[in-house]
């Protein structure tokens, strides 16, 4: 039980689905550890709410405004009942000065997260949705896919991708469709297996070449 920890004890507090912990542009001087639940990270593209990331238990957000002491970049809303631990500066300073792990694992989350900015910021360059669904499955299917026997299983719904890449539902519906009339993938109780990476990554390539020079 999150009770009978510690570190709960100390730092832990309940919120329930709907809770804002933070927003946007507001100050912050905590970062928050999930022991249980989920968050969701979003921002405000052109007046439109824009989904980030989901967060669940063991992910930590909200380190960047203890770090740089700037403004929050982007809002935390609680999706499913949680429990977190609520680190202040002081507290987040000891953690990572006594405990060389914690220091490490830091460093490669905040690395993991530069990439998948990187990858966001190159599907937004892609103006066809085409491409932009297949490039955000070819780059989901080499950082968190799951190898089984029938291929690589990426564990995500489909609303979740288009408020990932900035689309509608329904025209990533339409490209995944595509893609599984062209035996290039199929739909799973959990998300979307893709059968050959490599094949998928050609596809992609073709995509591009095609918006970039057009039909010829």
């Amino acid at each position: 039980m999150a009770g009978e920890d510690p570190l709960y004890e100390r730092f832990g507090h309940e919120f329930q689905k709907g809770d804002v912990l933070f927003r946007e542009g507001e100050t912050g001087k905590e970062m928050y550890v999930i022991q249980s639940g989920k968050v969701r990270i979003s921002m405000t593209v052109r007046g439109v709410e824009k989904t980030l990331v989901a967060l669940g238990a063991g992910e930590f957000f909200g380190e960047m405004s203890i770090l740089n002491n700037k403004p929050r970049s982007a809002t935390a809303t609680v999706d499913e009942a949680a429990k977190l631990l609520v680190i202040d500066p002081k507290t987040f300073e000891a953690m990572v000065r006594g405990n060389a792990e914690i220091a490490v694992r830091m460093i490669k989350k905040l690395s993991q997260r530069l990439q998948e900015a990187d990858d966001q910021i190159e599907n937004l360059l892609l103006r066809d949705h085409n491409s932009r669904v297949v490039h955000f499955l070819t780059h989901s299917a080499s950082r968190m896919g799951k190898q089984q026997p029938d291929g690589v299983h990426i564990d995500i719904a489909v609303k979740e991708i288009a408020a990932k890449i900035g689309l509608d539902v329904e025209p990533v519906n339409d490209v995944i469709n595509k893609l599984v009339r062209a035996k290039l993938a199929h739909v799973t109780e959990l998300g979307i297996a893709i059968h050959d990476v490599g094949k998928l990554r050609e596809f992609l390539e073709f995509l591009e070449m095609k918006e970039k020079f057009g039909d010829i």
